[in-house]
């Protein structure tokens, strides 16, 4: 169930010494032949933009849009590092290229980690070689596990496409808010696509999933979401290979959100009712950030005031004597004043891990989706400390 489920993909996870805990934190996801195939990237909007971002970037610019390997590694961002982090991430991309055997503009690089710190070059150029040799045909888990930063736990994902495959492998756990997240993503698939093709669907799977997901408000330097296409499945329907790797894209996004940093709770939250789908997704988001929500759903209180409050004060069309306020099946608030669910179901409801929070502004059609986490004394623990 990972990026090597895909006929024709190899990868590996490594521990090059890079993280002082000494976990593994160098993975590799390449073609198994180490010939280039199509691939597509989608990336921070932060305008403090990672080096390998960068790179990346302008790897697929130069090749049109072809890629025989991704080199990810861990423990470190390569972010606000300078020329001297953009020379980093390109020797990463060349001595990847030297082990495999390919040309340096079709190797793409991901780095996740700490802010503002240099390379350890010395590891990471003696990790390379290592790491690349290591790669096999069941490699995927080894390097989903390898990504992993503040993760407790590897996010993969295999979607049967019915004749081709779609493979994932991603880390995240906070700074989840668009677009896209503190994350990175990794797909494969044997279905064959055209770059641009293949640009347009992960463009549009990333939106209805990874980009409407958020833990803290917070946006990353390094995001990065990579769709490489070996087409050893043939041509299939642009509408089914749409499909599978959304379902993939949703899949590791509610992954990333069961595992976001000290979150015991994983809110599903729907807006319907809304005057456009822009307020709904502008309301949905506000709530969603709000601290003292999310401190509630922490506390395991259906407590609706200030979900209404937040609702009131996001600038869209509202009127209290419309809203409607429902956990599950049970509704809260309706017809402006609280309504009185069985106490018992209520709490049963709030202990369980995932929370569907229903918001209904009785104003319009308009409709938006997100997906969002409790704020608990764990996350204020992970994030007071920078080692």
């Amino acid at each position: 169930m990972s990026v090597t489920s895909v006929d024709g993909f190899v990868a590996a996870g490594f521990t090059a010494g890079i993280k002082p805990s000494g976990a593994p934190d160098m993975s590799v996801v390449a073609t198994a032949d180490a010939a280039p195939v199509a691939a597509a990237g989608t990336f921070t909007s932060n305008k403090m933009t990672a080096a390998p971002v960068l790179v990346t970037r302008s790897n697929l610019e130069l090749s049109g849009g072809r890629a025989a390997a991704v080199i990810l590694n861990s423990g470190n961002a390569n972010a606000a590092t300078g020329q001297q982090g953009l020379a980093d991430a390109k020797r990463m991309c060349e001595l990847t290229a030297e082990s495999l055997g390919c040309d340096s503009d079709h190797v793409l690089v991901c780095s996740t980690g700490l802010i503002g710190f240099e390379l350890p070059m010395d590891v990471i150029a003696a990790g390379i070689p290592q790491v690349v040799a290591a790669r096999h045909a069941a490699g995927g888990s080894e390097a989903a596990r390898a990504m992993m930063t503040t993760d407790t736990v590897p996010k993969e994902v295999t979607t049967d496409g019915g004749g081709f495959t779609v493979g994932g492998i991603a880390k995240g756990a906070a700074m989840l808010e668009p677009n896209m997240a503190t994350m990175l993503a990794v797909l494969t698939t044997d279905a064959a696509a055209e770059p641009a093709e293949l640009q347009g669907i992960l463009r549009a799977a990333v939106a209805t999933s990874f980009n409407r997901l958020t833990v803290d408000g917070a946006q990353s330097t390094n995001d990065t979401v990579l769709l490489l296409a070996n087409g050893r499945a043939g041509p299939v329907p642009r509408q089914a290979l749409a499909a599978a790797v959304a379902s993939a894209c949703g899949d590791l996004a509610l992954q990333m959100a069961d595992d976001a940093e000290g979150s015991t709770k994983t809110v599903l939250l729907r807006v319907t009712g809304a005057a456009s789908d822009a307020e709904a997704a502008k309301a949905a988001r506000d709530c969603a950030n709000c601290q003292l929500v999310k401190c509630s759903w922490f506390g395991e209180d259906p407590y609706w005031g200030r979900i209404a409050s937040e609702f009131g004060a996001a600038d869209v069309a509202f009127d209290p004597e419309r809203i409607t306020i429902a956990y599950g099946d049970h509704v809260v608030y309706a017809e402006g004043q609280p309504q009185q669910p069985d106490p018992e179901s209520i709490s049963a409801y709030m202990r369980q891990r995932r929370l569907h929070l229903n918001v209904d502004l009785g104003m319009g059609d308009g409709q938006a989706e997100i997906v969002t986490v409790d704020l608990s004394h764990d996350y204020i623990d992970e994030n007071s400390r920078t080692s």
